[in-house]
């Protein structure tokens, strides 16, 4: 595994960030003083778990470090911002980062993140499923290190699929569910909101039909290739389309996020839904809460992500955290011994048991506890394998927001036109033509 190199060339590819850097460089060395040897790891929301993880390496280091946490906002977009504008202003208390996969390049291209030494790129990778490693690299060189993984899979009634006449021990593709769907008048749980869960479901759609979002990563803002104009992106408007126009995802698909779709996969009209792992707990406690019917949960079965075409398997999304060194850290050693003994196979299992996230590394599925908390842990691991991430490049944001206005609502989607004027508009927007 090559390991990853700092550069601060290429100052118009930063472009996303110098934007940031005005205003905020009085807050350079802003971050809360620390000794020698205590260590700030800003993490993302959860239930106490990366917290737990910390107190448990800084005990088990014997006084050789001690991590203090510091919470970050809970929307990925304000976790983003906050990161950039300290690690753009030079704040030295930035030791460790949790990242969301898509903001890593944005980061790592102006050289905001400290190189990942050889020793811990070899010691952290091995055994990591393929997806998690795509989403901790940038130029071919690991930037961070994958901490736990996530992805969304097929949830399904049971009771509809077999009405339908699906067997669901074998692949199935978005036709099949939307025509069973249709057959039995129910609904597919997807979500069609304008925010980031479209572009999670654009990307997985393209990926999943053999295309990209963006043709090259690496290039410049005025050079950039998008793949959305191309049979793979007309591929993914027929579906989202198909859905919205003929009310396959019911009537509130237009706000519907992941919680929304969860809420109605589990009433009357659920058929089939594409979402994240979080669904067994939340509906096993719903019904030890008494506000669900363990009917439900015995009707309740799991599988990869749909299929676009029958012989070409799918790229379910890819999300999760990673995690990251600030490259004006005052202990970038600490640092990285201490991210070994977060991300280690015990503390990956750990975490998926008690915060539902599921572990990055592949060792960690053995841990007994896990099949018989997420009796679909294999499933969950074998989608993390071909998981696609999302497109990797310093200029995310844009391509995200422009995607979320052009596909957004799904009864606006047109493959006839959509995939080009959303192609034609994040390109005008990425070459300063036009505003988002």
């Amino acid at each position: 595994m090559p390991t990853s190199r700092r550069t601060r060339r290429s100052r118009p590819k930063a472009a996303v960030v110098v934007s940031m850097i005005m205003g905020t460089l009085a807050m350079s060395g802003c971050g809360p003083a620390q000794a020698d040897n205590s260590l700030t790891w800003y993490i993302n929301p959860d239930n106490g778990g990366q917290a737990a993880i910390a107190q448990k390496c800084s005990d088990e280091s014997g006084g050789r470090y001690r991590i203090e946490t510091s919470l970050l906002p809970s929307d990925a977009a304000s976790q983003r911002e906050q990161l950039a504008r300290r690690l753009a202003a030079g704040d030295s208390s930035l030791d460790i980062m949790s990242l969301d996969p898509p903001f890593i390049p944005e980061l790592a291209e102006p050289g905001f993140l400290a190189p990942v030494p050889e020793e811990v790129a070899e010691s952290t990778t091995e055994n990591v499923v393929e997806g998690a490693l795509a989403g901790a690299t940038w130029k071919d060189e690991l930037v961070t290190v994958p901490f736990w993984a996530n992805t969304q899979i097929l949830w399904y009634r049971k009771s509809v699929a077999e009405a339908a006449g699906l067997d669901m021990s074998k692949p199935v593709t978005w036709e099949q569910i939307m025509e069973a769907a249709k057959s039995q008048d129910k609904s597919l749980g997807v979500q069609g909101a304008q925010a980031e869960s479209m572009t999670v479901w654009v990307n997985a759609l393209i990926e999943s039909a053999g295309g990209s979002i963006i043709v090259d990563p690496e290039a410049t803002a005025d050079t950039i290739e998008l793949g959305l104009d191309s049979d793979a992106g007309v591929a993914a408007a027929e579906v989202i389309s198909t859905i919205g126009k003929d009310g396959l995802g019911g009537p509130g698909l237009p706000t519907q996020d992941e919680n929304a779709s969860l809420i109605a996969f589990q009433g009357d009209s659920g058929s089939f839904m594409v979402n994240y792992p979080f669904v067994w707990p939340a509906t096993t406690a719903a019904v030890e809460a008494g506000t669900l019917d363990q009917a439900v949960v015995d009707d309740l079965g799991w599988g990869i992500f749909p299929r676009m075409t029958a012989d070409q398997e799918s790229a379910p999304p890819l999300g999760g955290i990673n995690l990251g060194v600030g490259a004006e850290s005052d202990n970038p050693d600490l640092a990285y011994e201490a991210v070994q003994c977060i991300v280690s196979v015990e503390n990956q299992a750990e975490y998926f048991v008690t915060n539902g996230n599921p572990p990055s590394n592949t060792e960690a599925y053995e841990d007994p506890r896990i099949e018989e908390t997420f009796p679909m842990a294999e499933t969950i691991r074998d989608s993390l394998q071909v998981a696609a991430p999302r497109p990797q490049t310093p200029f995310y944001n844009e391509v995200s927001t422009g995607i979320q206005q052009r596909w957004a609502p799904p009864a606006d989607v047109d493959p006839d036109s959509t995939p080009e004027t959303s192609s034609d508009f994040i390109t005008s927007v990425l070459r300063g033509e036009q505003l988002l």
